[in-house]
Order: structure tokens, then C-alpha cells, then sequence
């Protein structure tokens, strides 16, 4: 193996780079111009042709020793580091050096991918003996896990406290710590050095603290969202957490990742901890980045997805400390999230550094700690007996014992507001069209009924001691009146329900797989338009979510694919043997003829429809048209642009290049109503 002194020499500035990742490069005007792009991630560094063959040789000897160990458990916590180095070195993306070292010595470039390397070939030696030291280390341990969405290994990092006992029961408190955007954080970046416990905010003694990768620099959104759900998933297989004490912490993009948990899924964390970041996307991009933002009304809508102002009434159910530095110009996140706040009867705790810009000011974080320190001693409450919940799409759709099933109408406000109180459980609704509760009996033993909008109906919750009962209850709306009992299913009608409720970029946030066309496509012009845009999709996969796109032939699809993946499908109904199966079953008809979307046809030709819709070969899962994630490079120059560009279905006129923002011309685009309709206004 090579030797490690060259590497190690680099590891206090290499520390400080990825514990601190760099500042937002989107800070003004330069990064508005959508003829003029620049790449993320960007080119990396010229590693020396000895150390590229160094590194070579070191990656075939983890790739094999990979392979001698075949099938085990912990292969993903190997996984990582052969992906890190391989991907560092054929994506040239190795962002490290030369940089002088504290001791005047020069740092060359693949330093930290010859760390990672090492320390992989080190853990795989010791896994193909029958060890696995890592699983009881303290201090900072790097994990991975297989991802759901794609397949893909994906690394976090874990701060194990110095006294845990590995044999004990007692359970941890956890903090979360987003990080902050770093263009050049490469998985070998990110992995070269411990973050520790992430901008120098110490939680009390005895917490773990998880630092999501998070996929990369999408701030915590689509599959970086789901990226938090599965690092927290694969921690507990392997630590004791304590479910009541989860904690939701970060700064700048981290602070904005802690907005969105917070806002969106408030009964889960017992607090709420945001520093600096965004909170919204108008806002924000007018203040940070001096754009002017002239969004269509389907993007206008689409930013109920993700802004936090949105769903700002939530953190009556979560206690939250925000921090700002006084100076910092993305104090804005917080100043609107409490402007919002107050609108809705809240008041927000903001502790401001004074004199501060873009950083934790030292007295503000020992404020901090002491606030949230305090919150978390009490632990998350189970089953409130009040809440205030709102969303705008089923993808948000529970809050402690309230699930939402079904809305009148999606990205309008559907809220609820439940308290419990002499025996009954008062809810009042609007928007919401069905929903379930789920009662624990020692906390709704004594319900005798429920009143919902003004209509009673009675309940037992039975107490059965000794035992953790939940009772569940269901609510559905029949014209305009409330029932006791579940919507009975209705032949050849699928509704919107959570995680089947779109948009389009809904399908890239579970498990996936594009299907390329083989046979000949009706026109050779959308034909190339379509093999076009299925590998920038494919090749943006991987820079902004850091996995390889699962892809498999039209003329290979199984029933096992189409039961476990939403099916992508390129080409069209000609082209693409799957689209064929199923073209007459949309909404939206594409023939030869053209494309008609209701009265409307447009150009065969010129036109192409992307969209995304319960898949009739299998309603629980989605397909989409001709479409990978909708934002694109433009948006990547500024996380608050991160968010849909596209609703449920478009009309792209191909006549028109794909640009740094859309895949064509869009002359038609809308959403389809809640039994998956085409509606005559598009959804407006």
C-alpha cells in the first residue's frame, strides 16, 4: 500500500475545509445570466500522473478485496469509499490541493482522495477478516447505507459520543447538523475528515450527532430529503436513539435544511434549531441573489412545496430557536419566517449575534445550546393534546396523530386545528376531504367522540392495561358532509394520496427506474430530442444526487419492475414497448396524429408531453413522460431555485433548444385534479 506521510500532512486544513464547506458561490448578479451558466459541481484539480496511477493501483485493491468478501451486512460502510474514489478520479472531480499546510509543506491534489482510499483499504482488510471496528468507535465514524430511491451507496457521518456503551439500553438523544453549500464537496471531500459536532455547536453530553451528505448541494430537498429519512433509518439499526429527543440543527443551506424538517414534519423533532440559511424562494432570491424573480402561475404554485413561510403555522407544535448574525444579509430567513409567524398568532424565539455576519457569534452560541439544551431535557411529547397543522400537498400529510388522505384541492392551504378536551376531540377543517386519527389509549382513553366541522360522532378508545393500543379512526367527505368510514373504492378511479399526488419531480423521491426506447420513433426529430434529454437526466442524476440513474430497455421491464419502481419512460408510444401499453390509459393522447390534450392537438412533429401519472399497469406506483427532475442548471447556482419547474403535465414545443432552464418551449402546462383528471382550466 502507498505510503500515508504525503497524506496526512494535509489533514489539519483539509479538516477545516470540510467541517466548514465552503460559502454559496451564487451571490449576485453574475450567477443570473441563463446563457451563461457556470458547472456544478465544477472542474477539479490536475492530480499528478504518478498520483493518479498511485490511486489507481490502491482503488483495484479495495475493488478486489470488495469482491473477495462478496455478500455481508456492512459491505455499504466499504461501498462508500470505493464510489468516493472512483468517482473523484473519473468525473475529475478531485478538489483538494495544492494548498500550503500549516507546516509550510505543499498539500498536492488527491491528498484527500488517497485518505479515503486508505482508510477504505484498511476497513475492508478488516471486514474480510471477520471485524468491523468501526461499528463500536467513538468520536467521528463514517457510515453508508443503499439508498432506496436508486441504489446508490451514500456515506453520513455519525459524532459517537466518548461514553457510549455499546452493551447498555439507555437510548441517546440525536442531533441532526446539515451542512452548509459546498460546491466542490465530493463524496471524497466529505469523507476525508470529520465535521465533528458541525459549526462548533456542542449539543448536551451523551448526543449523537448525524451529519446527512445529504446528496450532495440540493439543500436537503427531493432525494437529499429522503437522504436524512435513510441515514436515520440505517443509525438506529445500529444505535440506541432516543425517538423523543431528535433535534433538527445546521447553518447557512443546513439552517435552510432545518426551515423545511422543521415546517414540514413538526411533530418528529422535540426541537428546532435553524442558523442563517433560506426560508423561502422569492424572498430570498431578491434580497441574496439581486434577481428578479418572474415565476410562471404553475411555478408560483409550485413553491408551496417548499417554502417554509408556507407552512409556518406548523411550529406551533415545535419549539424553535432561530439564530442569526446581525449583519448577515440571510438573517432575511428568519426576520420572514417570524413576520409569518406572527400572522398566525406565533411568536419566534430569534437569538441575533450582534456585529456578526455569516457565522455563529460565541456568546448567541452558548445562548443557543442553553435554549434547546432545555427544550430537548423534556422530551418530544407524545400525542399532543392540541394541534395546528397545515400543508398544500399530500406529500407533507401527518402530524403527530393526524394523517391527511385526501384534499379538496392540492397546493391551495388545507389546515387543521384538533385540541382535546373533556373527553372530546374537537377538529376544524378546510381544504381536507379525508383523513384518519390515530389515538393512544393512555393518552385518549377517555374520548367519548369526536366532533369534526360541527358533526359528531362517537368513539371508544378501550383502555386494555398493560398494553399500547392505538385506535384508528377514519373521516371522509361525501358531498360536502362528513362520514365516519374510509372512501370505499370507486372502479377505475385512483385519487391523489400521499406519495401519489405529484408533481413530476414527486417521482424521483422512492425507488425509480428510467426505460430507454428501441424500436423506431414516430418522428426522428422527437425521437432525438427524447434520447437528448434521457442523458442530460441521467447525467444530472448524478452530479446533483449523486447516483447512478437505474436504466434498463423498454423490451427488459419485468413485473417485478413494474411492481417496485415508478417506470420513466423515453420515446414514445411507438418508440418505448412499455408506452405503448399503456398510451390510450392517459390522460393525455399521443399518436401520430398528434398530441390532444382535451379540445386542444398540437404538432406530432414539434410537440412532446411530459408528465406524471399513477402507472396503469400498477396505480400504486407512478409513471412520467420524457422528464427527469425539472430543475435545472441554472436553478443549481442558487439552492432557494432548487425546486419544481414543471406541475403535473406539459406540452413542450422541441422546435426550441433546451436551455439552462427548460427542456423546450413550454406552450401548455397544468395540474390534473384529485381523482388524476385532466381540468379544463389546467389546474389553475
Amino acid at each position: 500500500m502507498f505510503a500515508l506521510s504525503r497524506v496526512l500532512a494535509a489533514v489539519a486544513l483539509a479538516a477545516l475545509a470540510v467541517a466548514l464547506p465552503s460559502a454559496s458561490l451564487a451571490d449576485g448578479p453574475a450567477d443570473n445570466l441563463v446563457d451563461n451558466v457556470r458547472p456544478i459541481p465544477p472542474k477539479g484539480n490536475p492530480v499528478a500522473p504518478e498520483d493518479a496511477a498511485e490511486i489507481k493501483k490502491g482503488l483495484a485493491e479495495l475493488q478486489q478485496l470488495i469482491k473477495d468478501i462478496g455478500k455481508h451486512d456492512l459491505l455499504p460502510d466499504v461501498l462508500i469509499f470505493e464510489k468516493a474514489v472512483r468517482w473523484a478520479l473519473e468525473y475529475d472531480e478531485v478538489y483538494d490541493g495544492p494548498t500550503a499546510t500549516s507546516k509550510g509543506k505543499v498539500a498536492p491534489a488527491g491528498t484527500n482522495v488517497k485518505k479515503v482510499l486508505a482508510a477504505g483499504i484498511e476497513r475492508v482488510k478488516a471486514l474480510k477478516a471477520g471485524n468491523a471496528p468501526w461499528a463500536t468507535q467513538t468520536g467521528g465514524v463514517l457510515r453508508g447505507y443503499t439508498s432506496k430511491i436508486d441504489g446508490s451507496v451514500q456515506p453520513y457521518w455519525l459524532i459517537v459520543p466518548t461514553d457510549y456503551d455499546f452493551k447498555a439500553e439507555k437510548k441517546h438523544r440525536l442531533d441532526f447538523w446539515w451542512h452548509g453549500r459546498g460546491e466542490t464537496l465530493s463524496e471524497a471531500q466529505f469523507m476525508a475528515n470529520s465535521p465533528g459536532s458541525g459549526g462548533g455547536i456542542i449539543p448536551a453530553p451523551g448526543a449523537l450527532i448525524l451529519h446527512p451528505y445529504g446528496r450532495y448541494c440540493n439543500a436537503n430537498k427531493f432525494a437529499g430529503e429522503i437522504d436524512t429519512f435513510e441515514c436515520l433509518e440505517h443509525a438506529k439499526k445500529h444505535y440506541r436513539i432516543d425517538d423523543s429527543r431528535l433535534v433538527a440543527r445546521g447553518f447557512s443551506m443546513g439552517g435552510a435544511a432545518c426551515w423545511q424538517f422543521g415546517a414540514h414534519y413538526p411533530t418528529l423533532w422535540a426541537a428546532c434549531a435553524p442558523g442563517a440559511g433560506f426560508s423561502e424562494t422569492p424572498e430570498f432570491l431578491n434580497v441574496f441573489q439581486n434577481e428578479k424573480v418572474e415565476p410562471t402561475w404553475y411555478e408560483k404554485k409550485l413553491w408551496h412545496l417548499y417554502n417554509a413561510t408556507d407552512y409556518c403555522q406548523n411550529l406551533f407544535n415545535l419549539p424553535t430557536v432561530a439564530y442569526s448574525g446581525e449583519i448577515d444579509s440571510q438573517k432575511q430567513a428568519a426576520d420572514v419566517m417570524a413576520r409569518e409567524m406572527k400572522k398566525v398568532g406565533l411568536e419566534l424565539k430569534h437569538v441575533i449575534g450582534p456585529k456578526t455576519g455569516h457565522s455563529y457569534e460565541k456568546d448567541a452560541k452558548v445562548e443557543v445550546n442553553k435554549l434547546i439544551d432545555a427544550i430537548v431535557e423534556k422530551g418530544n411529547p407524545e400525542q399532543r393534546p392540541e394541534l395546528k397543522f397545515t400543508t398544500y400537498t399530500l406529500r407533507y400529510n401527518y402530524c403527530d396523530w393526524i394523517r391527511l388522505d385526501e384534499l379538496e384541492k392540492h397546493w391551495e392551504p388545507a389546515r387543521v386545528h384538533a385540541v382535546y378536551k373533556d373527553r372530546v376531540i374537537n377538529l376544524t377543517t378546510s381544504n381536507v376531504a379525508a383523513l384518519d386519527l390515530f389515538l393512544l389509549q393512555e393518552k385518549f382513553g377517555d374520548a367519548e367522540k369526536v366532533k369534526l366541522d360541527g358533526d359528531e360522532f362517537p368513539i371508544s378508545v378501550k383502555k386494555r392495561p398493560g398494553q399500547r393500543v392505538f385506535l384508528g379512526v377514519s373521516f371522509t367527505k361525501i358531498d360536502g358532509r362528513w362520514t365516519k368510514a374510509s372512501r370505499k373504492p370507486e372502479p377505475g378511479v385512483v385519487r391523489k394520496v400521499h406519495g401519489l399526488q405529484g408533481p413530476i419531480d414527486d417521482a424521483f423521491m422512492s425507488a425509480f427506474l428510467n426505460v430507454s426506447p428501441t424500436g423506431k420513433p414516430l418522428n426522428e426529430k422527437v425521437g432525438a430530442w427524447a434520447q437528448k434529454e434521457m442523458k442530460h437526466a441521467s447525467d444530472h442524476w448524478r452530479k446533483q444526487f449523486r447516483g447512478d440513474a437505474p436504466t434498463k430497455k423498454d423490451t427488459e421491464i419485468t413485473d417485478a419492475d413494474i411492481k417496485n419502481n415508478n417506470l420513466v419512460l423515453w420515446g414514445d408510444p411507438q418508440s418505448n414497448a412499455v408506452l405503448a401499453k399503456i398510451a390510450d390509459k392517459l390522460p393525455i393522447k399521443w399518436t401520430a396524429n398528434g398530441v390532444q390534450v382535451g379540445d386542444t392537438t398540437y404538432e406530432a412533429g414539434t410537440h412532446v408531453p411530459v408528465l406524471i401519472f399513477p402507472n396503469p399497469l400498477n396505480p400504486s406506483k407512478y409513471v412520467v413522460l420524457n422528464s427527469g427532475f425539472t430543475f435545472r442548471e441554472y436553478d443549481q447556482l442558487n439552492n432557494a431555485r432548487q425546486v419544481p419547474k414543471l406541475p403535473d403535465y406539459a406540452v413542450l414545443d422541441v422546435t426550441t433548444p433546451a436551455n439552462s432552464r427548460y427542456p423546450g418551449k413550454v406552450v401548455r402546462a397544468g395540474f390534473f385534479g384529485e381523482k388524476w383528471e385532466l381540468l379544463k382550466d389546467d389546474g389553475k
